[in-house]
């Protein structure tokens, strides 16, 4: 793993090193992926902005100013600007059905496994039915882990205003997942 900064590895890209831009993604990749899924619901479509993402890094790493942000941080603001841009245009499309998340790996049982399964996709469905911008709060906040200040600037809002989207977010996000879990237990009490 190369040890340098994030901003030493940029400018480095700057110069046409690919070693520093495969170590940049080696160090990012995953995190950019994972948000990716979570904002858009399928691999297919967060594996295309992580490239895209990346490719951004290659072509405008001479632009970079060490200390104005974070790399992580603009690389986050990128890839969720991107995500944001797929969302608009995709309005009314349809939901891929291959994106259900792939169950725990502490290997329970095939059971709990169809269940954790169930339930994710069940998650990122309600994710999905949030609008695009408070999709965006959870999945920067509660996803990756991000500060409300760092989803604020990804976001470019005021920490309040991350705020308030997450409040939305998640009063939204509990009511739908309330009604398909009252909707569940009426299935299953009309099945037995």
């Amino acid at each position: 793993m190369d040890e340098r900064s994030d901003d030493e590895l940029v400018a480095a890209v700057a110069g046409g090193d690919e070693a520093a831009c495969r170590a940049l993604m080696a160090r990012h990749l995953p995190r950019i992926v994972a948000l990716g899924r979570r904002m858009l619901g399928n691999h297919a479509d967060a594996e295309d902005v992580a490239q895209e993402v990346f490719l951004r890094v290659w072509t405008h790493a001479d632009r970079w100013q060490p200390g104005k942000a974070q790399f992580g941080t603009w690389l986050h603001r990128v890839a969720t600007n991107l995500c944001l841009d797929r969302i608009r245009k995709n309005r009314g499309g349809t939901e891929d059905i291959d994106a259900i998340p792939e169950p725990a790996s502490d290997e329970p049982g095939p059971d709990r496994k169809l269940e954790q399964s169930q339930l994710a996709a069940r998650v990122d469905a309600a994710l999905r039915q949030l609008p695009a911008r408070q999709r965006a709060a959870i999945v920067l906040s509660h996803y990756q882990g991000l500060s409300n200040t760092e989803t604020a600037d990804i976001l470019d809002v005021s920490v309040d205003a991350v705020e308030s989207l997450l409040s939305r977010a998640r009063r939204q996000l509990r009511a739908e997942l309330a009604t398909e879990k009252s909707e569940l237990l009426r299935s299953r009490e009309m099945n037995t």
